[in-house]
């Protein structure tokens, strides 16, 4: 009698202490304090920096081009053809690489005219146009404008002064260098007058930056002495968005 009330008792106390168990833990009052005080909102302070470095270019590019006209697309075709290869070898042996002068346009169109009596169009002839990118040093670009007008080509659209990828990727870094600098000093200037120091950057991402190309013709020096060109400094930007955390 008295071994089985022994094991009834053992079993009631058991099932308290697990009773016990699964009653939800209870917070005070002061546990959430507790947990932002370990916790405090995090303070920032963004701003933007720019950043610009200047140098002399130290490549060019000459975008050129050959035309053709005649009465049938063939013989314009045939024509442009002739035209092009003349210049190109030219420009070959004015010391241009292959993998310096490129095709970026070929235009075969039809040319037409209206008959004043019949009100109808009709094709007077065809008309092509070739034309190439040439990429030089800024010393050769003059002669390579003339090189390529003496040999056949009847348009140059334009000459650009930019860097080698070598130069643009070091300027680019001196860039972000000064546009992180730039940045740093606003925020500050920010933190200081809210009584506050800059502790450390949260995030910092880089917008979106280039080249800027300055492009000057001088004058000839004298008849027959060639097209020369005063390239101009080549300036590259950067910008950068920085988040700086702040106490």
């Amino acid at each position: 009698m008295d071994r089985r009330f022994g094991i009834s008792t053992v079993v009631v106390a058991a099932l308290v202490l697990i009773a016990g168990c699964s009653a939800p833990l209870q917070s005070g009052p002061g546990t959430a304090a507790a947990d932002t005080a370990s916790h405090p909102a995090v303070r920032t302070v963004s701003t933007a920096g720019t950043g610009a470095v200047a140098a002399d270019a130290d490549r060019a590019v000459v975008t050129v081009a050959v035309t053709a006209r005649g009465a049938s697309a063939d013989a314009v075709r045939d024509r442009i053809a002739a035209n092009a290869t003349r210049m190109r070898e030219a420009l070959r042996a004015a010391g241009v690489a292959d993998d310096e002068l490129q095709t970026v346009s070929f235009r075969l169109s039809s040319r037409s005219q209206l008959d004043p009596e019949t009100g109808v169009q009709t094709i007077a002839g065809y008309e092509a146009v070739h034309a190439h990118r040439i990429e030089t040093t800024p010393s050769a670009a003059g002669e390579i404008v003339d090189t390529a007008v003496d040999n056949r080509a009847t348009e140059v659209s334009g000459v650009a002064f930019t860097l080698s990828d070598e130069a643009r990727t070091e300027l680019r870094s001196q860039a972000l260098e000064r546009a992180m600098t730039d940045a740093r000093a606003d925020a500050d200037v920010v933190a200081e007058a809210a009584g506050l120091a800059v502790t450390g950057v949260r995030s910092a991402s880089i917008g979106s930056s280039g080249p800027i190309y300055a492009v000057r013709e001088s004058a000839a020096e004298g008849a027959g002495s060639g097209t020369q060109f005063d390239a101009g400094p080549v300036t590259v930007t950067a910008r950068v968005d920085v988040t700086y955390t702040v106490a």
